[in-house]
Order: C-alpha cells, then structure tokens, then sequence
C-alpha cells in the first residue's frame, strides 16, 4: 500500500542500525541505506525529545547535498531518558553496567525522534515510551553484557534480547519505539508525506 503512495520516490534511510532496517523492511517500503558520518553533540540546555529532535534534524542536514529531487530521506535518534539525564549508547563496558545498574528497578522513558526530508519539505516527530525494570542483580548484568553486547544500543539495552524477557515489569506506549523507530508514526508520515 505504502509502496504505491511512494512509487515516484526513492526512500533513503540514513542508518545503520539493522532494526531500523528490518521495520523498513516489514513495512514492505523499497529504501537504500545510505551512511554520513555524524559527531552527535547537542545543546547543554536541551531536554527529553528536544535532543532527539535535534539530533534526527542535523542527521538529515548532513545529507543535504547527498538528497536528489525524487528522494525522501528519513534519519532517526534515540536516547533513554531517565532522572533528568540522557543515556545513550555507552562508551565501553563499564559505562554500560552503570547504565543497566541505574535503569534496574526504575522506570525510564525512551524517546525516539524521526526526521522524513525530501529537498523542499522536512518533518521532525517523536516519540515516548515508558519502560519499568525490575530489580537485577548485578550477576544478571553482567551475563547481559557478556553474552549480548548491547554496546551500540541506547541506554545499554535492547528490548528485543534477553533482558526483554526477564527484566521489563511493564511498558506503557509503543514497543517498536523501544527497539528502534515508532514505526507505526513513520507509516502515517510516509502516506501522506509523498
């Protein structure tokens, strides 16, 4: 359905992430993946999704001269957000136990923002979700990390994994948001985006 609403456009998805491309993918939406890289540094006052709307924003800016009249760009950040703090993905091993240590038994937001830009329009949106943990031990972290390496993820974790299944009490809004892009939001932007 979507295919034929962008049968005159060239979809380009400005990520390396493959769950991002697998929800493309799914939604049966012909892309190329197209790569730029991009220092990720924001604004010190910035809080909760207007630092995903700024960082999906400077993704898409970087592509500017890359993007051809018949093109839609889509690029996407996300970050957990949790006690005033963005957490995204950590710097090594260390960094991710302190992250998983901080989210167990707390809850977190996930907030994901999406840039579609094609030469002569741009659209930012996003997304919240609330994630609870339950309490881990510190032996069930560090299996997480060993076995799972979830060392390009934001805030250390894929829900996806392993610890979806014995660590998330409850999640309020999207799922797919939490494992990557608000997918659903991404389909009703796309329609009516072409």
């Amino acid at each position: 359905m979507l295919r034929d609403k962008l049968k005159n456009h060239k979809v380009v998805l400005a990520s390396g992430s493959p769950r991002r491309q697998q929800f493309l993918k799914e939604l049966d939406v012909p892309f190329e993946v197209r790569l730029k890289e991009v220092e990720e540094i924001y604004p010190d006052n910035l809080q909760g999704a207007e630092i995903t709307d700024f960082l999906a924003e400077l993704k898409a800016k970087s592509m500017d001269d890359s993007l051809s009249n018949d093109e839609i760009l889509i690029t996407s950040d996300t970050i957990v957000w949790h006690n005033g703090r963005a957490l995204g993905k950590p710097r090594d091993y260390d960094d991710a136990f302190a992250m998983l240590t901080t989210l167990s038994g707390n809850t977190h937001e996930v907030i994901t923002s999406v840039c579609i830009k094609s030469p002569d329009k741009t659209e930012v949106f996003n997304e919240t979700t609330k994630v609870t943990f339950n309490t881990l031990s510190d032996a069930e972290i560090k299996y997480y990390l060993d076995n799972y390496k979830p060392f390009d993820k934001a805030g250390s974790y894929g829900i996806q994994e392993w610890i979806g299944l014995v660590a998330i009490a409850r999640i309020e809004g999207s799922y797919a948001n939490v494992v990557g892009m608000p997918v659903d939001k991404v389909y009703q932007h796309l329609s009516k985006f072409a």
